[in-house]
């Protein structure tokens, strides 16, 4: 296995307390980061940073709702006032409820799915972006998932909200480069606390076994080294890239 070392460096994680969040936060650790873990309940932040912690890391909790750009302004703040730098913002928080159709789909939904997904990676990558190209360069890892080109029926604007992410992802590695790299990993598949009623279903491990080359959903780890090559000097060279991370998914017309 690669080996990377972090030591020294710190790592800002959005939805950090569970599922892939979770997963990479933990990663990043056994790799020498510190941690600063944000998601919208202070308690499940303390638990992952109670984790980290016991990895030998140091770690600190962050409550915002990264839909609001006040918590954005304050997640930047807090993390400066207790680090004072920021080498790897990983935009990981995300949405995706379900609706019954597309007219019952009302404003106020729509709003809360683009903005967790679009509008709080726009502006966090805004704000840690341009101090880490002050301060001399760093690395912004955008997680947005594979509907974002194969949408369905039931994930119009969650699709269209993590097309937007593909997008700006591009964007601002132009924005910020060459000192700071911005990168996708577009994710399939994988068994999180979010997924668990679809993924663990029948009908879906069928599916996968016929359409999938992997034969299945990924588990969280599995998508930890995606996300330490692309913070890592080792993807020097590597920016504006969306990196599908979905265990070779071949998508029918309607799937989950």
């Amino acid at each position: 296995m690669v080996h990377y070392d972090f030591s020294g460096r710190v790592v800002v994680i959005t939805g950090g307390s569970r599922g892939l969040g979770h997963a990479m936060a933990l990663g990043f650790a056994r790799c020498g980061a510190n941690l600063a873990i944000a998601s919208r309940k202070l308690d499940a932040c303390e638990a992952a940073v109670r984790e980290i912690r016991a990895l030998g890391r140091e770690g600190s909790a962050h409550a915002i709702h990264v839909g609001k750009w006040e918590d954005c302004n304050r997640l930047f703040e807090e993390v400066y006032a207790r680090w004072g730098r920021c080498d790897v913002l990983i935009n990981n928080a995300g949405l995706s409820p379900l609706y019954s159709s597309l007219p019952e789909h009302n404003e106020e939904l729509f709003n809360k799915v683009i903005g967790v997904n679009l509008k709080g990676p726009f502006r966090l990558s805004a704000l840690f972006g341009a101090r880490m190209a002050h301060d001399g360069g760093g690395a912004i890892i955008n997680i947005s998932s594979t509907l974002s080109i194969r949408p369905t029926a039931t994930t119009a604007s969650y699709s269209a909200a993590k097309a937007g992410l593909n997008a700006i992802t591009v964007a601002f590695a132009q924005e910020f480069g060459p000192t700071v790299r911005v990168n996708c990993v577009m994710a399939g598949a994988f068994h999180t606390d979010i997924s668990k009623g679809w993924s663990r279903s029948e009908e879906f491990i069928r599916l996968a076994r016929e359409m999938h080359a992997m034969g299945r959903a990924g588990e969280p780890d599995e998508i930890v080294g995606a996300a330490l090559y692309l913070a890592s000097p080792a993807a020097s060279f590597t920016t504006g890239t969306i990196l599908t991370v979905d265990g070779g998914a071949s998508f029918p017309k309607k799937m989950y």
